[in-house]
């Protein structure tokens, strides 16, 4: 797969979404999720990548209009994070903006790659939706975002993906939606990177959750 292939790719993940907040507003519809509830139940297990007994910087990968920030407003409200959410959809970004103008720790950017360091990376639901796009393409953005999460932060990152039901008939290559078994990623994770990866399930969602840790550099 190319550039120019993950270019499409973007586009066409963007121009999904920017409908989506179109007609849903800034709601938990609006980036595909339920509801409120379910929502913030995926935050719950993110978040436990991050230390918050010490100040930290934090990349929201795909924050959508920042649900994260009032997450950690009525869950971390004495934590001093330093926040930058990211999105491929300029919309996205602009809302976000305006409905979190009154927090000044917490600002919003457009890229299809995160743009500085930060302690952690987090990232939910955003391998959910791969449209149609093929398997082994969605599963090269799939790694190619790996990559950058793991490059762009100084202590893990966290991701979440729908849980493939190895006794069903579901077919990845022709269903609009993306489900793995946790043994991919976490391999490719230890793998690719050295980390440290503990898995975190049976949260009452069809999904599972990677805490991808650094390894400590020996001396």
């Amino acid at each position: 797969m190319d550039d120019l292939d993950l270019a499409t790719l973007y586009s066409g993940v963007a121009d999904y979404y920017a409908k989506r907040v179109r007609r849903f507003g800034s709601t938990p519809l609006g980036v595909d999720w339920s509801c409120i509830a379910s929502q913030e139940l995926r935050f719950v297990q993110i978040m436990k990548v991050c230390d918050f007994t010490v100040p930290l910087a934090l990349n929201d990968v795909g924050c959508g209009y920042g649900a994260l920030v009032g997450y950690l407003l009525k869950r971390h409200a004495e934590a001093d994070i330093d926040y930058l959410g990211i999105d491929l959809v300029k919309s996205m970004q602009c809302r976000a903006s305006q409905l979190w103008r009154a927090q000044p720790w917490a600002s919003f950017t457009t890229a299809d790659c995160i743009p500085r360091t930060a302690d952690y990376c987090v990232a939910s639901g955003i391998f959910n939706v791969k449209l149609q796009q093929s398997i082994q393409h969605w599963e090269h953005f799939v790694a190619v975002t790996l990559a950058d999460m793991h490059r762009a932060s100084r202590k893990g990152f966290a991701v979440n993906f729908m849980l493939e039901n190895s006794n069903s008939s579901y077919n990845n290559s022709c269903d609009a939606l993306y489900k793995a078994r946790p043994d991919k990623w976490i391999r490719h994770c230890e793998r690719e990177f050295g980390s440290s990866v503990i898995l975190v399930e049976g949260y009452g969602q069809p999904e599972f959750t990677l805490l991808v840790q650094r390894q400590a550099a020996n001396c």
